[in-house]
């Protein structure tokens, strides 16, 4: 690091848990995002001010007015523009120095795979089970941790799957296929049952600073599955194991 950069980062630097170190692992580090809405606006805007050198962000849709409410990397002046671009160039520039790559358009799950094989961390910031699934078989395919997202009305959720390791549940442990279904019509999504606007931005700082840890070796991953109530203020916490019966990772693992 030059001392542009120390001083840039210093905040984080000084930190025993980051350190010069650390905050190199960051600089070296590849995040894929998946989805640059509610969710991977706050994660691709934190994750290039923090100094990740890398960002991917994939995304097929457009900015329109109702977004706006919410997903923060956009603005006005968006409207019409392919959301990978707009928040592209929100995260551009709070740091010009994070090399920044979109995908505009929906990826098969061959191309997902190639998308995540290179990646260090996979942020799901999507909204359709279907999404979440085929992420889950690409990052478990890949072997690489995905840090997941949801937030709909005035609930949020939380998880992390280290895919790295064996022993780890994915995402079709705690929400198997049969049950959650991948059919539209049980889908929760934003534009259907609505969402009140910061609960995105708690969500999706919580999944960059997951996978910020993950990253620069920092602390623990986050353990199972975690539950926002935004109406109470109360987080609850599940464990999740690996389901020996899984029908994607046991097959895979």
């Amino acid at each position: 690091m030059n001392d542009q950069a120390l001083l840039r980062y210093s905040r984080q630097i000084m930190l025993p848990q980051v350190d010069i170190a650390g905050q190199e692992r960051l600089l070296a580090g590849h995040a894929v995002i998946v989805g640059a809405g509610g969710l991977g606006s706050p994660v691709a805007l934190y994750l290039a001010a923090a100094g990740v050198g890398r960002l991917t962000l994939i995304d097929d849709d457009v900015v329109e007015l109702s977004n706006l409410q919410r997903q923060i990397a956009h603005g006005e002046a968006d409207l019409g523009r392919a959301k990978v671009d707009s928040a592209a160039a929100a995260a551009q520039a709070l740091n010009s120095d994070c090399r920044i790559d979109v995908i505009a358009r929906h990826l098969d799950e061959m191309a997902l795979r190639e998308a995540v094989e290179n990646a260090d961390v996979v942020l799901d910031c999507t909204d359709r089970f279907s999404s979440r699934y085929a992420i889950n078989r690409a990052c478990l395919g890949a072997r690489k941790p995905v840090v997941s997202g949801a937030a709909i009305q005035f609930s949020g959720q939380l998880a992390v799957f280290d895919l790295r390791n064996k022993e780890s549940p994915c995402y079709a442990c705690l929400y198997p296929a049969g049950e959650a279904g991948e059919r539209s019509d049980q889908e929760m999504r934003c534009a259907e049952n609505g969402v009140i606007a910061p609960l995105v931005g708690m969500i999706g700082t919580f999944q960059a600073l997951e996978a910020m840890k993950i990253l620069s070796g920092a602390g623990t991953p986050h353990q199972g599955l975690s539950t926002f109530d935004g109406l109470s203020g109360e987080w609850r916490r599940f464990s999740v194991s690996r389901d020996p019966q899984c029908s994607v990772c046991s097959v895979k693992g």
